[in-house]
């Protein structure tokens, strides 16, 4: 069984929606087991329980909020622990051209860094789902679907 942790940070609750909609459908892959975690009930150390890593900020001046850089400063002490384990991320953010793909960036930098696997997709939010305020139709597909595929590779990979 592949174990998936959706984690994220959130003030007005839109990367939260984002983060139920990944992990709902995440858990809907027949061998996975999802949690989904605010960042402040998560421990760098308990990424290691981790088959799959996919996490969620709002976009603050183009990067991910300071709680979610946090978790990631974090887990350098378990640097290259990490590694070929799956990773991804999202974010929303309040407008269109609002940051939401330089955050995104940012998130998989860190994950490439640790050595992870981070898919992409060839429709859709290539590098992660993004929100423009709070989950709409479009956004919420792009969360289904992007779950499925990291619990899918998660499955291959750990399952």
């Amino acid at each position: 069984m592949a174990k998936m942790l959706v984690c994220y940070y959130t003030r007005t609750r839109h990367t939260e929606h984002m983060a139920e909609a990944i992990g709902q459908a995440a858990g809907e892959v027949e061998g996975v087991e999802v949690d989904v975690l605010p960042v402040g009930k998560v421990v760098a150390k308990s990424l290691l329980d981790y088959d799959a890593i996919v996490l969620g900020s709002p976009t603050y001046y183009g990067s991910m909020a300071a709680e979610m850089k946090t978790l990631i400063d974090e887990s350098v002490v378990f640097h290259g622990q990490l590694a070929g384990k799956v990773g991804g991320a999202f974010s929303s953010s309040a407008n269109i051209g609002g940051g939401n793909e330089t955050t995104i960036m940012d998130l998989v930098q860190a994950l490439l860094i640790h050595g992870m696997v981070v898919p992409g997709r060839a429709q859709g939010d290539h590098y992660g789902p993004v929100a423009i305020g709070d989950l709409d139709e479009r956004s919420a597909k792009q969360c289904a679907a992007y779950g499925r595929t990291v619990a899918e590779l998660a499955v291959k990979l750990h399952g």
